[in-house]
Order: C-alpha cells, then structure tokens, then sequence
C-alpha cells in the first residue's frame, strides 16, 4: 500500500491555473507575467500545453492582467511548491479524479507552509516599521517646512500648501499638530509661528 500511495505521488497532474499580476507601469506588469510565463517553462518539471495572455486593464490606478494556462505538473510535491513560488489566483485539477498523499508529503507541506508564513509575517513587520519610521522622518520634515515658511510671516493654508505641495486637507492634520505643540497659532485663517519655536531653531 505505501508503494501504491508513493507512486500516486508522483503522478502527473494536469490542471488549469490562473496567475494575475497588478502593479505600474503598465510595461513593467506585462514584463513581469512573462518573466513568470518564461520561468515555468524552464522548469522541466512544468509542461505547459496552453497559454492565454490577457489583454492589461487599468484598475485603481494600477494596471492588472492574468494568464490561464493549462498545464501537466510532475507530482503532488511539485503542484505544492508551485503554489508557494507562483502563488496562483486559481487551481483548478483536471486529471485525476483522485489524488493520495502520504503522512511525509503531508507534513512537509505543513512545515514548508509555517516556514513561509514565518518569513511573511518577519517581512510585515519590517515594513511596519520601516513605515513607520519613514512617517515619523516625513512628518518632521513638513512640519519644518511649515516652520521655516512661517518664520518669514504669516501665511494662510493656500499659501502653505503651495510651498509644502501638500494638499489643503492633507496639510491640515500637521497643522493643527503644530498648534497643539504650542508652535504656530491660527487666527482667521491666518498661520503665525510662535516666537519662541523661532528662538529654538535659532539656538
């Protein structure tokens, strides 16, 4: 019996799989699904007997498109390490009707999927961070842009969002920041830096 389950293992697997990419500039996302395209038909462990490119389409702002393809995948372990490095939108098995996995397959993909959930969540939180001290740095820098701008005179919000190139309603959460901070006031629409704030910078 274990003989017969090692053998299903290896069987071929034909099935249809759908991989999508998003992204700009539209060149690179092309580029991109054929480089994708190209990389599987490398593997020789990968047969491709069709392909459908789809036609790109902006989508929010980015640009999106997707390639079916039909395609004979040399086992059971080689359509799970396929999912992990392709990471298809869809899946779906053509032949056979059946499949079996032993417990050693089984347990290899639960191990090789906790240590690819581990490496996904370590590179979220370095983003985090990353993102977090990029805000930090870039919030500063308007805020100083705002002081030095007023450290010539008063200024009103138009004005402010000229010389920064931050948008009113955007601009308005650093400056009510500021007025909080006792740094600039505001008086009908009019921003004043506070002179002491003046004073520190000059030290």
């Amino acid at each position: 019996m274990p003989e017969e389950t090692t053998l299903t293992e290896k069987t071929h697997i034909r099935c249809k799989i759908i991989i999508e990419v998003l992204g700009k500039p539209k060149e690179h996302v092309e580029k991109a699904l054929q480089m994708y395209v190209n990389k599987i038909n490398d593997d020789p462990d990968l047969i491709i007997l069709k392909k459908d490119f789809a036609d790109v389409k902006e989508k929010e702002e980015l640009w999106a498109t997707f390639v079916e393809l039909e395609m004979v995948i040399k086992g059971i372990p080689k359509l799970i390490a396929f999912c992990f490095d392709y990471m298809p939108s869809s899946v779906e098995i053509l032949k056979p009707e059946e499949l079996h996995m032993n417990k050693s397959t089984i347990a290899n993909f639960a191990n090789d999927l906790q240590a690819r959930l581990h490496d996904v969540d370590m590179i979220v939180k370095k983003l985090k961070n990353e993102n977090e001290f990029l805000k930090k740095n870039m919030n500063a820098a308007v805020k100083n842009v705002v002081l030095i701008s007023l450290a010539y005179g008063p200024l009103d919000k138009e004005k402010l969002s000229k010389i920064t190139g931050i948008k009113d309603e955007g601009l308005k959460s650093f400056l009510d920041e500021l007025i909080k901070e006792n740094r600039i006031t505001e008086k009908n629409g009019t921003y004043t830096v506070v002179k002491e704030t003046v004073k520190n910078a000059e030290k």
